[in-house]
């Protein structure tokens, strides 16, 4: 039994010397594709570093604005597809049909627009949400910080997306309590 061993032991790494050459080696090695979606949203992995370089990408936000493919922005920041643009509304309020009206021309129109609402998530009044399905848009109301991931995410699948943020910081007038 023991010769055995010994036989087994002294041939085992001839055996795997001979196997790994005879193993094709691969011709084209290509980037894997992203592996995200393997992985639940709740997951702190990030996978999408290899996102070509005129795709838009927003990396970190601040209370005042964001950082956006290595560039920092500061204030609103309105999407439609690859193109990034400065906003006007600087709170949720001043959010109205006017400030979206280049949804009527845009072509084509983007399937969905998410709208980052600053620190916190708002009701959209009526108005607001008839215009936006009007346009032929879906609407998703998220915080920013999830508006800007689920735009990340979106955009990295090749979906027609639009995006509208309000700084994370932004001061909301109706999240005070005031006795009078």
């Amino acid at each position: 039994m023991v010769v055995r061993q010994r036989a087994v032991v002294a041939t085992l790494p001839n055996l795997i010397r001979s196997l790994r050459k005879e193993c094709p080696k691969p011709t084209n090695q290509a980037v894997l594709p992203s592996l995200r979606r393997a992985f639940s949203l709740y997951d702190q992995i990030n996978l999408i570093d290899n996102v070509p370089e005129d795709q838009l990408r927003f990396q970190r936000y601040t209370d005042t604005g964001f950082t956006v493919n290595g560039v920092d922005y500061e204030g609103s920041l309105l999407c439609i597809g690859n193109l990034l643009m400065s906003w006007a509304p600087k709170k949720f309020s001043e959010i109205t049909p006017d400030s979206l009206s280049i949804f009527q021309t845009v072509r084509p129109i983007p399937e969905i627009l998410i709208l980052g609402c600053g620190r916190y998530i708002e009701p959209v009044v009526p108005e607001l949400r008839h215009f936006i399905r009007s346009t032929g848009m879906k609407l998703e109301v998220l915080d920013s910080r999830n508006a800007a991931s689920t735009y990340n995410i979106l955009n990295e699948e090749g979906r027609i997306v639009a995006a509208a943020f309000l700084p994370y910081g932004v001061n909301l007038e109706c999240r005070s309590f005031c006795i009078s």
